[in-house]
């Protein structure tokens, strides 16, 4: 009996190609590939490292997917940071570990409350989107695509890599896919801060 844990990111990548929007070079390099796992890893190695951490962004079960969006939002953090981006993360990680309805709606509730200006706003608005309805309560269902959580987290991935110190940005990317693969065998994904 195997302990090992199974990748989460060893998924069908044909699906996932159209959410990628990638230009043609992009889905050439990707097209004849099994899974998202060598999808991601083809991309890292041909140097679109954004290209890569947007596959991961749908390839990871949609509760993973918004907790590595936190993780890495915490691991770049801001001076200065409003109150209103400390509550989105609080929101979303919230809703990772126990995803209800009212934790799910909340998390849209704070994220507005800063624009959508953050990483952290848009981890929220990931796991808002993760599932049950758009619409306000009590009114027809309007559920959320499929694919909106995964650019929801992408979104945050890019923000965060880039939010301060953006030259930065590709020794942050080579960290969140460490982290990326670390939740996709069950791992906590978590980072090291960054000195403020």
């Amino acid at each position: 009996m195997s302990t090992t844990a199974p990748n989460k990111l060893a998924t069908a990548l044909a699906p996932l190609i159209a959410r990628l929007e990638l230009d043609g070079p992009g889905t050439s390099l990707v097209a004849d590939l099994p899974d998202a796992a060598a999808g991601i890893i083809r991309l890292a190695e041909a140097g679109r490292m954004p290209d890569a951490l947007r596959l991961v962004a749908h390839a990871l079960p949609k509760r993973e997917a918004v907790w590595w969006a936190c993780m890495c939002a915490r691991a770049v953090p801001v001076a200065e940071s409003p109150a209103c981006d400390a509550e989105a993360l609080a929101a979303a990680e919230t809703w990772v570990r126990k995803p209800d309805e009212a934790a799910r709606r909340a998390t849209m509730e704070v994220a507005q409350k800063g624009g959508f200006r953050s990483p952290e706003a848009w981890a929220a608005v990931a796991a808002f989107w993760s599932g049950g309805s758009m619409a306000p309560e009590g009114q027809p269902v309007v559920p959320p695509a499929d694919h909106l959580t995964g650019v929801a987290v992408a979104g945050a991935i890019i923000l965060a890599a880039t939010r301060v110190t953006p030259e930065k940005a590709e020794g942050r990317f080579l960290r969140f896919l460490e982290s990326a693969r670390d939740i996709a065998g069950g791992g906590a994904g978590r980072l090291e801060p960054e000195a403020i």
